[in-house]
């Protein structure tokens, strides 16, 4: 499985817009698909929220790739 650490510059960043960062889909929109399609987990539960906010100390999972969110000091 590919782990991805991804830092944080505020509080949150949205589940759509996470993906689209961590190269796991080509634009926000595409990662909005992936989401309604019931494929990303965040911390082990499906998640169909869009816009979900994650924040430092979660993971989402899309298949295999695993994204990590920290805090913007880490």
């Amino acid at each position: 499985m590919e782990q991805i650490t991804i830092q944080l510059r505020g509080e949150y960043i949205e589940l759509n817009q996470l993906l689209k960062l961590a190269g796991a889909c080509n634009s926000g929109g595409e990662g909005k698909m992936l989401v309604a399609e019931g494929i990303v987990k965040v911390n082990g539960a499906v998640e169909l929220r869009k816009t979900y906010k994650v924040r430092a100390g979660e993971t989402v999972t899309l298949e295999d790739l695993e994204i990590k969110v920290v805090a913007p000091d880490q």
